[in-house]
């Protein structure tokens, strides 16, 4: 005979889900009020995370020297100017070579589009003078009918340029400061706010600090292996300007998605205006290669270690930071990802139930004990069998 619902488990479970429901749907309410928020003021948030993932890649030499007995502000200063020297370095590192032989890349850049040209004028092709000729002025014609959405796009290009301007300078001025004063910033939180808030705040930045500098460098040491496996193919290869081309892969890296086409695409054009298509193809293919074992391998397995996530998660976490705010939330998935499992992990800690110590068989015994409780004790003949 099959079994009969009770009506009072049903109701029970109905109220359940109902509180449960609007409970989730209260917090999922917050979520959403505090990422408006955060949309608002993201003119200044943007640079305080700049300025945050800054001074962890910077803040083992900071830390160093204080230990070294510097004053901070000193301390501060110095790693602040050396930082900018290495930035302009890497700069120069890449602009100088690549201006000594610009006339040589030019010149291939001609005889490749000559090259070009030759080869689509061929078969399979079959593309004559007068095909390129027509296609060539209708997409003039198209230009300047679009000029005025070019103006726009120029001008917001240059609106783009400045925004980030100013948002390195602020983020630069940001990590002066978190570096002359970063350490006192935890106990002056702890005076500021009451009751529990004044252990568990502090607690929690101190643990998203940690997995912040986790985050960065195993971005680092993923963009150092990019720029030795690329760099070393271009190497075989006889590609000009490998040193550069590998200094802006590993710099690259630390763009999602943007960054490896950019150092991809440099490289690939290098490659064929040099050595010609074929290199180019091979570089290419290599790039790919490696961007895939980088994506998919390589940086899933080394953020999962370092930031204790596992490489599924961070690459959901990518996935779903790119298609919620491009770049930016490429950039900044995993980084919140760890963050949030942060404060998962220390809510778990702090709602758990405490560990049950294991029961002992021996009966309790002390001045604490009643007599009664005690087990009576006997002792058998010295003869007994």
């Amino acid at each position: 005979m099959p079994a009969t619902l009770s009506s009072t488990r049903t109701r029970a479970a109905l109220r359940t889900t109902a509180r449960v429901s609007v409970e989730l749907l209260l917090v999922l309410v917050a979520a959403a009020v505090a990422l408006w928020l955060l949309g608002r003021m993201w003119s200044v948030v943007w640079p305080l995370i700049v300025g945050l993932l800054l001074t962890t890649l910077t803040w083992p030499l900071a830390r160093f020297l204080r230990r070294c007995g510097w004053p901070p502000a000193l301390a501060a200063s110095v790693v602040t100017v050396t930082f900018l020297l290495v930035a302009a370095g890497i700069v120069a590192l890449i602009a100088v070579p690549v201006a000594s032989q610009s006339g040589e890349l030019t010149e291939g850049v001609v005889e490749g589009i000559q090259r070009l040209r030759e080869w689509a004028a061929g078969p399979p092709l079959n593309i004559g003078n007068d095909q390129i000729t027509s296609a060539s002025d209708a997409a003039v014609a198209r230009m300047q009918d679009s000029v005025g959405s070019m103006v726009t796009a120029v001008f917001t290009g240059v609106s783009t340029v400045v925004d980030g301007v100013v948002t390195a300078v602020l983020a630069l001025f940001l990590m002066f400061f978190f570096l002359k004063d970063g350490p006192r910033f935890l106990p002056w939180l702890s005076r500021q706010l009451p009751g529990r808030l004044a252990t568990d705040v502090p607690t929690v930045a101190a643990r998203g600090w940690e997995a912040l500098s986790a985050f960065v460098r195993s971005q680092a040491f993923v963009g150092l292996l990019d720029a030795v496996f690329i760099g070393l193919g271009l190497w075989i290869l006889g590609v000009p300007l490998v040193l550069p081309l590998a200094v802006l892969t590993f710099v690259s890296a630390f763009v999602p998605i943007v960054g490896a086409l950019f150092a991809g695409l440099v490289a690939v054009l290098i490659a064929l205006v040099s050595n010609g298509p074929t290199d180019a193809l091979i570089v290419l293919a290599i790039i790919v290669v490696v961007q895939q074992l980088e994506g998919n391998v390589f940086q899933p397995m080394i953020q999962s270690r370092g930031l204790g996530l596992h490489a599924a998660m961070v690459l959901l976490a990518v996935t779903l930071g790119a298609s919620l705010a491009g770049i930016v939330g490429s950039l900044l998935a995993v980084p919140a990802a760890a963050l949030i499992a942060v404060v998962w992990n220390y809510l778990r800690e702090q709602l758990g139930d405490p560990p049950q110590e294991p029961e002992s068989d021996e009966p309790p015994t002390g001045p604490d004990v009643p007599s009664q409780h005690l087990a009576p004790t006997t002792t058998q003949p010295s003869g007994a069998a």
